[in-house]
């Protein structure tokens, strides 16, 4: 048989060149990005609407979500007594918030080739998997319609991100996809867990409620949008297969 017509080679060995990620991380990234962003524009939308008797020291964040208008009454960590609340907009930011956590529990599903295989890794995607049904459920149950739905949907967010970020951020040595990477990570897990501590003992510093607050869910939604750009800008690899060996 002529050269030029011989019967193609038979492949069965997987091969990867460099620090490269698959496809499915990149669908990844987009759902962290598309989650983290709407959910900024929807918090700075409905304080836009909510007005100038909203202030980012004293109300908490929970307070843009507030579906009436009138006094809502705190649970521990969360205020004791009442405060008034009024958030014109507030479906904005409760429909922001169910996007996100969406947008995170279908990210992890597609997550965990960026990783090494690891137990820390299995780990950190579920701590993350639950930050997303804990940050969806804090848009579900508003603080003044189910508060204590809304108290543990807001703690399991809060403690599950931060220690996501530490977890993964351990997931992620020796592998130089990572590279600059993991001491940010975990450093902004830490400092996620340090501020709700803070938080809980309503030692709010400078920041006031809100402030403190803040610092709990920025680290978290900043280190989302950040991976999610670095994970975008790598490469992708196809499965591409060696020559099986014909044993010839």
């Amino acid at each position: 048989m002529a050269a030029d017509q011989a019967p193609p080679p038979r492949y069965d060995v997987a091969e990867r060149y460099g620090p490269l990620v698959h496809r499915s991380v990149h669908h990844a990234s987009l759902l962290l990005l598309a989650g983290s962003l709407i959910f900024v524009v929807g918090m700075v939308v409905t304080q836009v609407g909510y007005g100038s008797s909203y202030s980012l020291r004293d109300n908490y964040i929970s307070d843009l979500g507030a579906v009436h208008c009138g006094t809502v009454n705190g649970t521990g960590a969360f205020g004791s007594g009442g405060h008034y609340v009024c958030s014109p907009w507030y479906l904005v930011f409760d429909v922001s918030l169910v996007v996100l956590g969406v947008c995170l529990v279908l990210a992890v599903l597609l997550l965990r080739t960026a990783f090494p295989a690891r137990r820390t890794r299995s780990l950190g995607l579920v701590l993350l998997a639950l930050t997303g049904i804990g940050t969806a459920g804090v848009g579900v149950f508003p603080e003044d319609v189910n508060i204590n739905a809304h108290v543990a949907s807001a703690i399991t967010a809060f403690v599950c991100g931060g220690l996501a970020l530490v977890v993964l951020g351990i997931a992620m040595f020796r592998d130089t996809r990572w590279d600059g990477f993991r001491a940010y990570s975990i450093l902004s897990g830490f400092v996620s867990l340090a501020a709700i501590v803070l938080f809980v003992t309503k030692t709010y510093l400078y920041l006031g409620v809100g402030g403190m607050e803040r610092l709990i869910v920025a680290p978290i939604t900043l280190w989302a949008i950040v991976v999610g750009v670095h994970l975008m800008r790598i490469p992708t690899y196809a499965p591409r297969v060696l020559p099986k060996s014909t044993g010839e």
